[in-house]
């Protein structure tokens, strides 16, 4: 799910979206600040986004 995602030149428009890196980057941030992302699905229904990031020195 954290993966880059990159769509065909026809259907890469600001009409249609994005180009689906936004995942990808937010998944390189949180790791770069030693920290993990995860994602499943949320009950009753939904998606849930669960990130940690280490304390501040």
């Amino acid at each position: 799910m954290f993966d880059a995602f990159y769509r065909p030149d026809v259907a890469r428009t600001r009409e249609t979206g994005g180009t689906g890196l936004g995942r990808a980057i937010v998944k390189t941030c949180i790791e770069a600040c030693r920290g993990t992302v995860a994602a499943r699905l949320g009950e009753p229904h939904g998606l849930e986004v669960c990130f940690t990031l280490p304390a501040a020195a």
